[in-house]
C-alpha cells in the first residue's frame, strides 16, 4: 500500500435504499393501473362510471404525477443513493435527513393521490398539485440537496463522476423549475392562482414542463445510466470525453427548448423561433449520451441473450435515442402544425417514459436485488419474458398512437379544392381512431402484466436471500488526495464542487432568463386599440369549475394560425384574449374541439343537455356524463376572495364588483336558471355549479381581444 493510501472501511448506509426501492414497486403498480384504466375510458366512455373523481379528467394527472413523481421518482432517488456513496466513498451526509426525504416524499404523494381526483389542482401540465403541497415539495427537495451536497462536501473520493454530474444538474434546475413556475397566491387551503397570466403563464409552465422532463425524466436517467450501465457490463464508459460535451452541450441546451411547445400559438413569434431552434439542436447532445451508454456496452453483447439486465439497458437506451430523435423532429414547426394536439405526442411521451425511463428502472431493480439482499435473481428467463411482454406493450401503445395522431392531425387539416374543411364534423376525427385507443389500451396492459412478473421475480428473489442485508463495506480507496492534484482542466473542474455547481447554475439559467424576462413586460405585446373584458364572477366560478373538472385535458382554447384551423374554429387567437387568464388554458391535447370561440354557438339549454349527457348532443361522443353538477351547489361565499386576489394580480375588477362578488354573480345564475327551467330543466338547478359551467362555455370568445383586422383574417 503507497503512501497516499490508507484502508477505510465504510458503512454505507443501504436501508434508504431499500426503502425507496421498496416505494418505486408500490407506486408503479399504481401509476401503471391507473395508466391502464383511463387509457380505457377513452375506448370505453362508460368506465368514468359517473363518478366525479373516476372521470378521465382528475385522473389523468393523477396518473401523470404517480408515474413521473411517485415511479420515477422513488427509482431516482434510490439509484442516486445507492450509486452516490460509492462514488463519492462515504456514507450520506446524514441519515435522518435521509429518512425525512423518504417518508415526506412518500407523504406528498399521497396527498397528491387524494387531493387530485377531489379536484383540486392548478390545470398546469406535471404541476398540478396545489400550492400546501408545493411548499411541502419544495421543502422535501431542499432537505434531498443538503444532504446530497453535505456528502458531496465529505466525500473522499476528490474526483467527481460523470453521474455526479448529472446529478448536481438535476438537483439545482428541479429547485428552480419547480418554485418560478409554482408562485401563485392562495385563495383558500385548496385553492391559487398563479401570478403569471395568458402568455406569461404558458410561457413559464413550458419552460418548466419540457424541462420537467428533460431534468426529472432525462438527466437524472443519464446518470443512473453513466453508473449502472458501466456496472452490469463490467466495463468502462466508452468516451470520458464525449461525457463532458453530452453533459454541458445537453443542460444549456435543453433550458431553451420549452417554446416548442406553443408553436403556431399567440406566443411571439421570436420564442417559437427560439424553442424550435435550440429543440432542434439537441439531438447532437442527446444522440451523444446514446452512443454513449451503447458502445460502454459493446464489449457485454454476449451477455444480451443470456442477461436480462443487459437487455433492458439496451432497449432503454433506444428508446431514449428514438425519443430524442423525435422531440425534435416534433419541434420543427411544420411537423408540430400536423402533430401538436393529437394523440402522436401522447405516444412519444410514452415511448420515452415506458421505453427509456421505466426500462431502464427495470434493469437497475433487476441488477440492485442480488447485490441489496445478498441473492441470486430468482429467475432469468422470467425477467426475460417481462422484458419481451413489456417490450411489446410498449411498441403497440406507440405505434397505435403514432398512428392514430397522423391520423387526427391529417383530418383536422384537410381542405377540399372549394376552400372548405374536409371533416367538418369533429367527432367524425375521434370516431375513426376509438379502435386505436382499444389498442393503446392492451398496450399498457402487457406493460403492467410485465411489471407484475417483476414483483413476482422480486419478491421470489427477496423470500431467498439466506441472510439479513447489510450494509456493505468499501473497498480500499486514496485518502489524501487533494482536489489540485486530480489532473488540470476539466478534470481538476470535477475536483471543485462548488464550482461545478455554479457553472451548472449558470448554465441552466442563461436560456431561462433570455426567454421569460420579456414576456414578463406583457404590456410590449398587448394593443392598446383592443379591449378585454374579465370574466363576471359566475363566469370565474364556472372556470374553476372548468378547471377542477380537468377539462384542459381533452381541449383546447388556443385557435392557432393557420388556414385549417381558423376555418374550423374561427378567428386565430391573440395575446389580449388571455391577458386575464390565471391559469391559461392553452391545452395540450385535443380529444375534443377547441373551445376558444364556443361562447354563444350553442344556446344554454344545449350546454345542460351537453353537460348531463353528451351522446343526447352528439351520438358518439366519447365525453364522460357529469351529473354532479347539477346537484352541487355554486360556493358563492369564495368569489370575494377569489375576485380580490385577482384584482391585486392586475385585473381591472371595480371596488364594488369585488365587495358584491356574490350577489352579482347570483342575479346572473338566476337568468341562466329561468331560461333553462322554462325549456324543461328542473327546478333545483338555480345555483347549481351547472349553471357557473354554462356561464363560462357562454363567455369564451364573447370577452373583446380581436380587432377588425384579426376578424377578417388570421391565418397565414
Amino acid at each position: 500500500m503507497t503512501a497516499s493510501q490508507e484502508k477505510v472501511k465504510v458503512q454505507y448506509d443501504d436501508q434508504i435504499v431499500r426503502m425507496f426501492f421498496h416505494a418505486t414497486l408500490f407506486w408503479a403498480f399504481a401509476a401503471f393501473t391507473a395508466g391502464v384504466w383511463i387509457a380505457f375510458e377513452l375506448a370505453v366512455w362508460q368506465l368514468n362510471l359517473n363518478t366525479e373523481w373516476l372521470t378521465f379528467g382528475r385522473l389523468r394527472p393523477l396518473h401523470t404525477n404517480a408515474a413521473i413523481f411517485a415511479f420515477a421518482g422513488n427509482a431516482i432517488f434510490a439509484g442516486i443513493y445507492h450509486s452516490s456513496q460509492r462514488l463519492l466513498k462515504t456514507r450520506m451526509f446524514s441519515d435522518m435527513l435521509s429518512k425525512i426525504h423518504f417518508w415526506g416524499w412518500q407523504l406528498i404523494i399521497l396527498a397528491a393521490a387524494i387531493t387530485l381526483p377531489l379536484g383540486f389542482t392548478q390545470s398546469k401540465e406535471y404541476a398540478e398539485l396545489e400550492w400546501p403541497i408545493d411548499i411541502a415539495v419544495t421543502l422535501i427537495w431542499v432537505i434531498f440537496a443538503i444532504n446530497f451536497f453535505g456528502t458531496l462536501a465529505r466525500r473522499r473520493e476528490k474526483h467527481m463522476y460523470v453521474a455526479i454530474w448529472f446529478y448536481i444538474a438535476t438537483i439545482v434546475t428541479v429547485a428552480v423549475l419547480y418554485i418560478v413556475n409554482n408562485i401563485a397566491l392562495p385563495t383558500s387551503i385548496a385553492h391559487s392562482y398563479p401570478v403569471y397570466a395568458g402568455i406569461q403563464d404558458a410561457l413559464v409552465q413550458w419552460w418548466y414542463g419540457h424541462n420537467a422532463v428533460a431534468f426529472f425524466l432525462t438527466t437524472p436517467f443519464l446518470g443512473l445510466m453513466y453508473y449502472y450501465v458501466p456496472k452490469a457490463a463490467n466495463r468502462p464508459v466508452y468516451s470520458y470525453r464525449l461525457s463532458i460535451i453530452h453533459f454541458w452541450a445537453l443542460i444549456f441546451i435543453y433550458i431553451w427548448a420549452g417554446p416548442h411547445h406553443l408553436l403556431y400559438t399567440a406566443l411571439p413569434d421570436w420564442a417559437q423561433t427560439l424553442g424550435m431552434i435550440f429543440s432542434i439542436m439537441l439531438w447532437a447532445p442527446s444522440w451523444g449520451g446514446m452512443i454513449n451508454g451503447l458502445l460502454t456496452l459493446r464489449g457485454a453483447w454476449h451477455l444480451l441473450r443470456t442477461d436480462p439486465v443487459i437487455k433492458f439497458m439496451v432497449a432503454a437506451l433506444t428508446f431514449y435515442g428514438m425519443a430524442t430523435f423525435e422531440g425534435p423532429l416534433l419541434s420543427i414547426k411544420s411537423v408540430s402544425a400536423l402533430g401538436h394536439y393529437t394523440d402522436w405526442i401522447v405516444g412519444h411521451v410514452h415511448a420515452g417514459t415506458l421505453g427509456w425511463n421505466g426500462f431502464l428502472i427495470f434493469a437497475m431493480i433487476y441488477y440492485l436485488v442480488p447485490k441489496l439482499w445478498k441473492t441470486e435473481l430468482y429467475s432469468k428467463k422470467l425477467a426475460t419474458t417481462h422484458f419481451w411482454i413489456g417490450l411489446l406493450g410498449t411498441l403497440l401503445y406507440y405505434i397505435s398512437m403514432v398512428v392514430a395522431g397522423i391520423t387526427q392531425g391529417g383530418m383536422w387539416r384537410a381542405v377540399n379544392e372549394q376552400g372548405q374543411l374536409v371533416y367538418p364534423d369533429f367527432v367524425e376525427t375521434v370516431t375513426r381512431i376509438v379502435p386505436l385507443y382499444y389498442v393503446r389500451g392492451i398496450g399498457g396492459a402487457l406493460y403492467l402484466i410485465g411489471f407484475l412478473l417483476l414483483l413476482y421475480n422480486v419478491y421470489k428473489s427477496i423470500s431467498m436471500a439466506t441472510e439479513k442485508p447489510t450494509d456493505e463495506v468499501a473497498e480500499v480507496i486514496n485518502t489524501n488526495v487533494k482536489s489540485e492534484d486530480i489532473g488540470t482542466g476539466h478534470r481538476k473542474l470535477e475536483g471543485m464542487a462548488t464550482a461545478f455547481t455554479v457553472l451548472t447554475l449558470i448554465a441552466i439559467l442563461v436560456g431561462s432568463v433570455i426567454e421569460i424576462i420579456p414576456t414578463l413586460s406583457l404590456h410590449k405585446y398587448v394593443r392598446n386599440d383592443v379591449q378585454v373584458e374579465p370574466w363576471t364572477p359566475l363566469e370565474l366560478a364556472g372556470r374553476d369549475i372548468y378547471v377542477r373538472e380537468g377539462c384542459y385535458t381533452c381541449h383546447s382554447q388556443m385557435i392557432r394560425k393557420m388556414p385549417s384551423e381558423v376555418l374550423r374554429y374561427g378567428p386565430a387567437s391573440t395575446i389580449e384574449e388571455s391577458m386575464y387568464n390565471r391559469p391559461f388554458q392553452w391545452g395540450s391535447k385535443r380529444t375534443g374541439p377547441d373551445l376558444a370561440r364556443v361562447g354563444g354557438k350553442y344556446p344554454v339549454t344545449w350546454h345542460y343537455r351537453h353537460m348531463i349527457n353528451p351522446r343526447e348532443i352528439v351520438k358518439d361522443s366519447i365525453m364522460p356524463n357529469y351529473p354532479w353538477l347539477a346537484t352541487e351547489k355554486i360556493d358563492y361565499y369564495a368569489l370575494r376572495k377569489k375576485l380580490s386576489i385577482m384584482k391585486y394580480l392586475g385585473v381591472p375588477y371595480d371596488d364594488d364588483t369585488v365587495a358584491n362578488a356574490d350577489l352579482v354573480a347570483g342575479r346572473q345564475a338566476q337568468e341562466i336558471a329561468d331560461g333553462l327551467i322554462e325549456f324543461g330543466a328542473p327546478e333545483e338547478v338555480r345555483n347549481k355549479e351547472i349553471i357557473a359551467l354554462i356561464s363560462y362555455l357562454q363567455a369564451l370568445g364573447q370577452k373583446g381581444g380581436l380587432s377588425e383586422e384579426d376578424k377578417e383574417g388570421g391565418s397565414e
